[in-house]
């Protein structure tokens, strides 16, 4: 596995994030040609789905942080998706999430990979607040922000007119 050198790796008790490296592109490629995808802009033709896996792995170098491979621990097998994201043109960093599988949802993975992804947002990147844009329609991604403690921000405005914008606080007394 080739790395981008320097960026943390997170571990909580059943998962690993760490950054996107090139062997995660098989995985990505068959999550984008799925209609599971069109939450998170897809589905993308093979070249479409390239840009933005590189995107991924640019936003890294460009801001210093980036959204985080999941793993289950004792794989390298990238299942999703989830960390900071902020896209040139996006009003707010965000927190965004995505398991790339069905078959991984209801077991609380998505609730733990994000909830130590936010952790550092706050912990080691320094940031006072964090946003996650939701699509109106996802049920699930709206109930597990509620989980995480965010709050329907209805005065911030979203990357696409109609995203709910939640607003994660900061942790009482600073960093968490």
């Amino acid at each position: 596995m080739i790395a981008l050198t320097g960026t943390p790796v997170l571990h909580t008790e059943r998962l690993t994030l760490r950054a996107p490296c090139p062997a995660d592109w098989p995985q990505w490629l068959a999550y984008f040609a799925t209609e599971r995808s069109q939450l998170s802009g897809g589905p993308l033709a093979d070249d479409r789905a390239w840009r933005a896996f590189c995107h991924h792995i640019g936003h890294w170098v460009m801001r210093g942080y980036g959204s985080f491979i999941v793993t289950r621990k004792g794989s390298d097998t990238a299942i999703g998706l989830i960390g900071p994201y902020h896209p040139i043109d996006w009003p707010e960093a965000e927190l965004g999430w995505a398991l790339w599988n069905v078959a991984d949802e209801g077991k609380g993975l998505a609730y733990e990979a994000a909830a130590a992804a936010r952790d550092h947002v706050f912990r080691d990147l320094g940031w006072p607040t964090a946003v996650s844009y939701i699509d109106p329609t996802n049920a699930r991604s709206a109930a597990l922000a509620k989980r995480l403690g965010a709050v329907l921000d209805p005065a911030a405005r979203g990357p696409h007119p109609d995203d709910f914008v939640f607003r994660h606080p900061a942790p009482v007394g600073g960093a968490a």
